[in-house]
């Protein structure tokens, strides 16, 4: 992620780390991939048996789908994040899981620097729309073995009425503070067409593209969730 969207996301892990400490959690019962829990597919998405299988979270945030893929599906899970404040988090909440690590670290340098090859990697809400797929798409690429499965959510472009991107340069989109406030980010806020042009430049085939409705935000869909293969 640019230097210029650390700020945001380190207001955002500050707000959260003064609310309340970081204490052990339960593992949460499934995998969220949309803006309503419960909602949408849950880990069967990145492969029929994950056990034993090397998976990685680009923007993993308090770690709760890692630790959900390491002790309901006995993966090898990755979370990385931008923000060592949240990746402290997540190991207050998970750290005492053995299938379980935490990474700081920007995603694009973490993939471009890694020798490692992935089984599934993944985005809820993370990275992928926050960096450019002309650089991140191919990284992945790079990471992921042969025929294995690439997923990620985004905010759906037509959320609140808007519209796709029209072309491939990010517009200005606002994350929520836990306060309530927003701050400008620049977002990559693609239709699936969109989205699936980008996945074959890398070398990766789209499979599926969902869209998730929340009725607490109105009538628009809220998430696009996608998922590609490795060819």
């Amino acid at each position: 992620m640019p230097a210029t969207q650390a700020s945001p996301w380190l207001a955002h892990a500050l707000q959260r780390t003064a609310a309340g400490p970081a204490e052990p959690l339960n593992v949460p019962a499934r995998m969220e991939w949309t803006t309503r829990p419960g909602s949408g597919p849950d880990a069967e998405i990145l492969g029929p048996d994950l056990r034993r299988k090397r998976v990685l979270e680009l923007g993993c945030g308090p770690g709760h789908n890692v630790a959900c893929l390491a002790t309901r599906h006995g993966a090898q899970a990755t979370g990385l994040d931008l923000v060592g404040l949240q990746i402290r988090r997540a190991r207050s909440h998970y750290g005492r899981l053995g299938n379980a690590t935490f990474v700081a670290g920007h995603a694009l340098h973490y993939l471009q620097a890694s020798d490692k090859q992935f089984d599934a990697i993944y985005s809820v809400f993370g990275a992928i729309g926050l960096v450019s797929p002309v650089l991140l798409f191919p990284a992945i690429a790079e990471r992921l073995k042969p025929g294995r499965t690439l997923a990620f959510s985004v905010p759906h472009p037509q959320r609140n009425g808007g519209r796709p991107s029209s072309d491939d340069r990010p517009r200005r989109d606002y994350v929520t503070m836990p306060d309530r406030t927003r701050l400008p980010i620049p977002r990559w806020d693609f239709d699936a067409d969109r989205w699936e042009a980008h996945l074959e430049r890398a070398g990766l085939w789209l499979t599926s593209a969902q869209e998730f409705h929340d009725t607490r935000h109105g009538c628009w869909p809220t998430t696009l969730l996608v998922t590609a293969r490795k060819l």
